[in-house]
């Protein structure tokens, strides 16, 4: 018996040496890449797991003079607290502008950055299409403050542009004080903003297609319309997909930067622009409720992370070439 055991102990120890040996070998061979990430993963420990520990506050009365590991802990109040009559219809509008609102972005902003990596795949000309896809991408670097700054000369109530046309042809809005129309402008500005960059995932993978099988396919005749509905679009979407499940983990989170510099401190728009992290910021703020603000913002992570993990079943069912895990 003990011969066997050793025998069958013999492989594993190969096994194992060989992985270390393929490791170090092949941390040698890329040296360079691996050091590249130092960065990256430095940056994420700081930035996303070190502040982990914040999390206490949830469970605690948080006293700003006690800090994190003096305050007295509380358990689940501050949750039972979020689920009571007087906070809940205020937390319930922010949990379904936050997750409608992102349905929106998600669903244009796909359609729009598809639309625009095939467009500039069927511009031959080398010069405008490096030039439109210069344009496209620029608005991404710019500061939502300045895009609010540059929005208030469309819309403001006397002087802005779009409301004197509007104006003109017998519509009379005043865009800051109807909530109505704010999920089409955020809408629009989304896109405006995030299309063209969304757009670079896209392209290369466009890029990357076998140019033979375009020539087969117009050898056969098809039209560039065919190829685009026939070829293009369907090796698209496993990447479709794949950045789809990446947007769902963060459909509980609202664009705080975005909402804050248009939106600011108007509550007259709040019945559609108020989101998850506005609402959190608000109370925070007001009311100093840090432990009230930390719960919010702990239960928009679960329940990212459970959509991830639907999304992901889904995607590994009906796309399994889709699939994170």
């Amino acid at each position: 018996m003990q011969n066997v055991a050793t025998e069958t102990a013999k492989p594993r120890i190969k096994k194992e040496k060989k992985k270390k040996r393929g490791f170090i070998a092949d941390f040698k061979r890329n040296k360079a890449l691996y050091l590249m990430m130092i960065p990256g993963i430095i940056f994420f420990i700081i930035f996303c797991y070190v502040p982990m520990v914040g999390l206490i506050m949830a469970f605690e009365n948080f006293n700003i003079m006690d800090g994190i590991f003096g305050s007295q802990l509380n358990g689940i109040e501050n949750f039972k607290f979020l689920l009571s009559p007087s906070m809940l219809p205020d937390l319930s509008r922010a949990v379904y502008n936050t997750v409608f609102l992102n349905v929106l972005w998600i669903i244009s902003g796909t359609i729009a950055a598809v639309g625009l990596a095939v467009v500039f795949n069927e511009i031959r000309r080398s010069r405008l299409s490096k030039l439109t896809q210069s344009l496209s991408i620029l608005p991404n670097f710019l500061s939502w403050v300045i895009i609010a700054l540059f929005l208030d000369v469309f819309l403001n109530t006397r002087t802005g542009i779009i409301t004197n046309l509007l104006a003109n042809v017998g519509m009379k809005l005043n865009f800051y004080q109807d909530p109505k129309v704010w999920p089409l402008v955020l809408v629009v500005l989304k896109i405006w903003q995030g299309a063209g960059y969304g757009s670079i995932i896209y392209l290369a993978t466009i890029t990357g297609i076998d140019s033979q099988i375009y020539e087969a396919a117009e050898i056969d005749g098809a039209s560039r319309w065919t190829q685009i509905t026939k070829i293009t679009l369907p090796i698209l979407m496993p990447t479709v997909v794949l950045l789809t499940l990446f947007s769902i983990g963060k459909i509980f989170n609202g664009d705080f930067g975005m909402l804050y510099a248009i939106i600011g401190d108007n509550s007259t728009l709040y019945p559609t622009t108020d989101v998850i992290d506005t609402y959190v910021y608000r109370m925070m703020r007001t009311l100093n409720e840090f432990g009230l603000s930390t719960a919010v913002g702990l239960v928009q992570s679960v329940v990212g992370l459970f959509m991830v993990m639907i999304a992901n079943w889904l995607a590994k069912k009906f796309a399994p070439e889709s699939a994170i895990f």
